[in-house]
């Protein structure tokens, strides 16, 4: 492959990211004054400078907007997972994959804004849960490695419990933290739980 093409893709990469974040803000913002449910794709595409169509060529859905594209998320959290030293525990090396997730680098509001659309919309709820069930589904198979558990036919049960708990995790903590109004350490508040969880 060419440097050409090479530099073009990444040229484009570029420019297809900064297109999405422009539509992100957007629609956040139209989220913040109208809510969720009621703001429509044609009123983001008509506030973005785009067309409906292009929007569809940046995000599947009005709910990819606030969660992100979950089939990209499990690409990454697999190979973050796979990264992780061998020696680590399940829950250590799950919450360092974790944070390679683009999602984990938005500013404090920005992700406060999220969390408050995601507590306060039933559509974008059922999203997270199914956000979390497809993470589930790739990461349970990397844990029972881990773990030196079975994964055939399917991953050990146990592996499944510790990502489904650590998922779980995951969701009380972000909740005191939106409680909190961001007052509060995620990071602790996510370690607390799981020390509970652990019995620690």
């Amino acid at each position: 492959m060419s440097e050409q093409v090479v530099a073009g893709g990444r040229l484009w990469d570029r420019t297809r990211r900064a297109v999405q974040e422009q539509v992100v803000e957007v629609a956040l913002s139209l989220f913040a004054d109208q809510g969720f449910d009621a703001t429509t794709i044609d009123q983001i595409a008509r506030a973005a400078g785009i067309s409906r169509r292009t929007f569809f060529r940046y995000f599947g859905t009005k709910e990819d907007l606030v969660l992100g594209d979950t089939d990209e998320q499990r690409r990454v959290l697999a190979a973050a997972l796979e990264a992780r030293p061998p020696h680590e525990d399940p829950w250590t090396a799950l919450r360092r994959a974790a944070e390679a997730l683009p999602e984990a680098q938005v500013p404090p509001a920005r992700a406060l804004a999220v969390a408050q659309l995601v507590v306060t919309s039933a559509s974008l709820e059922a999203r997270h849960l199914q956000k979390h069930a497809a993470w589930q589904e790739v990461l349970a198979p990397l844990v029972a490695r881990r773990m030196g558990l079975d994964t055939s036919p399917a991953p050990d049960v146990r592996a499944t419990a510790v990502v489904a708990a650590a998922l779980a995790c995951l969701d009380v903590a972000t909740r005191a933290w939106l409680g909190s109004g961001g007052r509060r350490s995620l990071e602790d508040l996510y370690a607390d739980a799981v020390d509970a969880v652990r019995g620690s």
